[in-house]
């Protein structure tokens, strides 16, 4: 089993209920466990034009299934959510992002892991650091000193 986290976040339909039914049904992954997920926090939108704020969080899972794979059933759990692909960086009903995977680096046409932005986002590393406080990234970084040099964001927990 592979520690990994998932980057949670949603800005329209009722984000924090959005959030809650992705957890649940995050649970019922083929070989991964839902281990344990942050607080939910609130944050000014990162992106095109006039958006509502997100909610977001961080979840820890203990998966057996390969990274694609789980991107799959992430993606597939983002598509029962009504989740549209149209403007990048949009609003958007679910977002699921594979964060980190175990202490692995990946870059292929599908994926990015360490994903290659959480290190600018608060409402990443806030909820991250929840969970893990002395985690490190594969490249060694402490998640402390990514905390220390991310910009704010208007993040607040609920």
């Amino acid at each position: 089993m592979i520690r990994c986290y998932i980057g949670l976040g949603s800005n329209l339909a009722d984000p924090a209920a959005q959030l809650r039914s992705a957890l649940g049904q995050i649970r019922n992954v083929p070989q991964t466990t839902l281990v344990s997920c942050s607080d939910f926090y609130a944050s000014a939108p990162v992106g095109p034009g006039e958006q509502p704020d997100y909610v977001n969080a961080v979840a820890c899972l203990e998966t057996a299934l390969s990274p694609e794979a789980l991107l799959d059933a992430l993606q597939a759990i983002e598509n029962l959510h009504g989740r549209k692909r149209t403007l990048r960086w949009g609003a958007r009903t679910l977002d699921l992002d594979i964060l980190l995977y175990g202490n692995q680096q990946l870059d292929t046409a599908r994926l990015q892991v360490p994903h290659p932005r959480m290190a600018e986002r608060n409402f990443v590393l806030e909820p991250l650091a929840e969970l893990s406080p002395e985690l490190t990234m594969p490249d060694g970084t402490s998640l402390r000193t990514l905390l220390a040099q991310c910009p704010p964001n208007r993040l607040h927990r609920l």
